[in-house]
């Protein structure tokens, strides 16, 4: 049988979402506690893969198993294992053939970012320290609709087929004062694309890029064209959706 694992957690203590063999992954931790309680080696596979340092609100895994299990007696029992950054919220039932990764309909990240020096706010936010002109960056986002092709914006050398994403929403919103969030939602997102877009839109807010500048660097498909990658400690995946069809003979 196949189960959906919903779960959240802080990712500064871990080298990203998915197994790497040079640091402890979120992934690792989940799929040792999950054989451990299950007496057999289970592997789980994401809705998607977080660099290193960068969180989940909501993040979605399945994984397999022979037998029919209680999700909220499993849930409890994990939670009591897992370390205090990794926490589980509910495990469901899916049909056999779903998949948390190429199932997904849609993905939302956030990206926070800080006006203002708030100690209680150094560890899960960007801080900038230089005036930010958040109409133009809105104006500068709202390009993101007009193109598919986000190549300026993905990692080099990645194993990916294709570039394009569809872009549903990309707005920069004010949460209280001095705090700036930046919600993206789109099908698919390459390796750093977020991080790299909002460096590229940091520099429209300071007056270094047009908003045709920013089009442009779109438009040329060159990763060195785009600003830089802001740090991964403030970006939060949020929400994955699924279509209804994935739950509907459980």
């Amino acid at each position: 049988m196949r189960y959906f694992i919903y779960l959240s957690y802080n990712g500064k203590n871990y080298c990203g979402w998915q197994n790497q063999p040079n640091g402890i992954a979120v992934q690792q931790k989940i799929e040792e506690t999950l054989s451990l309680l299950l007496r057999t080696p289970v592997s789980i596979t994401g809705a998607g893969r977080t660099d290193a340092g960068v969180h989940a609100a909501l993040m979605v895994a399945h994984f397999d198993y022979h037998s029919e299990i209680r999700g909220a007696e499993l849930t409890e029992k994990l939670n009591r294992l897992l370390p205090h950054d990794i926490a589980i919220s509910r495990i469901i039932a899916v049909n056999s053939d779903a998949h948390a990764r190429f199932d997904a309909i849609s993905r939302t990240y956030k990206y926070y970012l800080t006006l203002k020096k708030n100690p209680f706010k150094n560890d899960l936010s960007c801080r900038v320290s230089f005036p930010m002109d958040f109409e133009m960056m809105n104006k500068a986002a709202q390009t993101l609709f007009e193109y598919t092709d986000f190549t300026s914006f993905s990692k080099l050398h990645t194993d990916v087929k294709t570039n394009n994403c569809k872009i549903m929403q990309a707005v920069w919103s004010q949460e209280d004062d001095g705090l700036w969030v930046f919600t993206i939602q789109a099908d698919r997102f390459l390796r750093n694309m977020v991080r790299s877009i909002v460096g590229t839109l940091l520099d429209v807010g300071r007056g270094k890029l047009s908003i045709d500048d920013f089009r442009k660097i779109i438009e040329q498909k060159d990763r060195c064209k785009a600003g830089t990658s802001v740090p991964g400690n403030a970006l939060f995946l949020v929400d994955v959706e699924y279509p209804e069809r994935i739950f509907d003979e459980i």
